[in-house]
């Protein structure tokens, strides 16, 4: 069961083949996936991406707001934690958390806003959250051993 099926909320939509477990994508398949994602997505909705350094979460996440309707260059909040981004739906909430030392730091970024808005979140590097990290939808990415061109994408 699921975060959202658990508090009583409805499961956020997924794209096709998710749930057979994970994916082996090329660059191109990645973003058409995010995309159809961002499509399907439904705020208020918080989705945490996970990976390791180059592991394509920017590239997902920027793919996931072209889907949801952002118009503007989406660009990694690496330095400035988070971005903010208008969509013809609602807004986008685009979090980079690499830098923060620890989940004490959460308040400096205004954090508690930004995860009860009536918004689309995104939030690369999620377990320097710890316990504050609200109901979402995981996706994790990794580099597949099979194919130095592909990630691996687990979701849901």
């Amino acid at each position: 069961m699921s975060a959202h099926e658990s508090s009583g909320e409805p499961a956020a939509p997924l794209p096709p083949r998710v749930e057979a477990g994970h994916l082996s994508l090329d660059r191109a398949s990645l973003v058409a996936w995010g995309e159809a994602f961002g499509r399907a997505a439904r705020a208020p909705l918080v989705v945490t991406l996970t990976g390791e350094l180059g592991a394509g979460k920017t590239t997902l996440a920027q793919a996931i707001c072209r889907g949801y309707g952002v118009r503007d260059e989406v660009t990694s909040p690496t330095y400035s934690i988070v971005q903010e981004y208008e969509s013809d739906r609602t807004p986008v909430y685009h979090l980079d958390l690499y830098r923060l030392r620890g989940p004490e730091e959460l308040a400096n970024i205004g954090w508690d806003d930004v995860i009860v808005a009536d918004a689309l979140v995104l939030i690369e590097w999620p377990e320097r959250a710890g316990a504050y990290l609200p109901p979402h939808v995981p996706i994790r990415l990794a580099h597949d051993p099979a194919h130095a061109d592909h990630r691996l994408l687990l979701a849901g």
